[in-house]
């Protein structure tokens, strides 16, 4: 049984994350660095920032600011997912790197594995997407009060993987979000009817009897952007480790 994350504290129904993080042993690989920023490969178990828990004290920023003091996260990765990151040196930077990410000049992909064969090679998921506290912290689908959010996805292969004894069909895709909304990639896979491997929010575990996957099979294989300073196309490639 999966324990909610969070729970109401009062009857104005207050919403307190509950989570503490396991200890996550895995290193951050830095894959480049300059005066101006980083680019790292982010483990997944890891928080992209300290949660307010002092038990969550261990994330990407806090480790970094040990050996990069002014170091500020452009943008984050949720807790299960892997991979490419950018991090600003200092905040005039961090400036110049979000207003890339405001005005969608950032291109980002995502390599992910999904449950089941997916019938059809590519396609587009054009769903909006809300937050709703009677469900937090999950998000969902509508048309009314979600705000636009637009995924591509790409199959690179179907494969079926031995568990226990039983065969579990899996599709490997690339993914690739117009937008950058919370939990974009998991609930628009949600929607496909394959929801990602190892997403305990969205239908991404295994039925009784199979071992379940040891992570969420989320990683950020691919980003694109022009350097603050010297305008260089930057063009970034990390391989997913699953």
């Amino acid at each position: 049984m999966i324990v909610p994350r969070f729970q109401p504290v009062c009857p104005m129904s207050v919403i307190v994350d509950t989570f503490i993080a396991p200890p996550c042993s895995a290193a951050i690989e830095i894959l480049f660095e300059d005066e101006h920023l980083l680019l790292i490969n982010k483990p997944s178990g890891l928080l992209s920032l300290s949660g307010k828990n002092p038990q969550n004290l261990d994330s990407v920023h806090y480790r970094l600011v040990q050996d990069f003091p002014d170091c500020t996260l452009v943008h984050r990765l949720d807790f299960g997912t892997s991979g490419i990151m950018v991090v600003a040196r200092n905040k005039a930077i961090n400036a110049l790197l979000c207003q890339q990410f405001s005005q969608r000049a950032v291109s980002k992909a995502y390599s992910a594995l999904l449950c089941g064969h997916l019938i059809d090679d590519e396609g587009v998921i054009d769903a909006p997407i809300a937050k709703d506290p009677a469900i937090f912290p999950l998000m969902k689908i509508c048309a009314v009060s979600g705000k636009p959010a637009r995924s591509h996805y790409q199959v690179i292969e179907r494969l079926e993987q031995q568990m226990q004894g039983q065969t579990v069909p899996l599709t490997r895709v690339r993914l690739v979000p117009e937008t950058g909304r919370t939990h974009q990639l998991r609930i628009h896979s949600q929607l496909l009817g394959h929801p990602i491997l190892g997403c305990d929010l969205y239908g991404g575990l295994l039925p009784p009897g199979c071992e379940q996957a040891p992570r969420l099979m989320l990683h950020a294989s691919e980003l694109n952007f022009a350097h603050p300073v010297s305008g260089e196309p930057m063009q970034v490639r990390c391989p997913a480790p699953f």
